[in-house]
């Protein structure tokens, strides 16, 4: 069975994956954001299979513009949900793939912290994690 994703699919999951790595990074302003995001983004490149394609592909079409966190959040958690839908629907073993990704670069992320990572970065974490447990 072949999988054809829209243009559209794939701008959700780059939005979605990519999305979950930014708004660690601006959860953890006051640490080293920049190490988050660059911890979190090398994990995503490492994605396999079909997601692995869609987030390697050199696109523009990632909006991850916000003035604040939480309008940052009002787009990316929503999108979360809607990759592991719309993959769930397509090709389930690809919706675990999407997911078990999107964990991993949040604990590559996580991890850029001696001990654990502060309230605000678990809460983000508790935030994404629930967002890709919705679909």
């Amino acid at each position: 069975m072949s999988i054809t994703l829209t243009d559209q699919d794939k701008t959700t999951l780059r939005t979605a994956a990519y999305g979950a790595v930014t708004l660690l990074s601006a959860a953890d302003a006051a640490g080293s954001p920049h190490k988050v995001a660059t911890d979190g983004s090398l994990a995503l490149a490492s994605a396999t299979g079909l997601v692995g394609h869609v987030l390697a592909a050199k696109t523009k079409d990632i909006n991850l513009n916000g003035k604040s966190v939480a309008e940052l959040a009002d787009h990316v958690l929503p999108a979360l949900t809607a990759a592991v839908s719309l993959l769930k629907q397509q090709a389930p073993a690809e919706a675990d793939n999407f997911r078990s990704t999107v964990l991993v670069a949040v604990e590559a992320a996580a991890r850029t912290h001696q001990g654990e990572p502060s309230p605000t970065l678990a809460e983000m974490i508790r935030k994404i994690t629930g967002a890709l447990d919705a679909a």
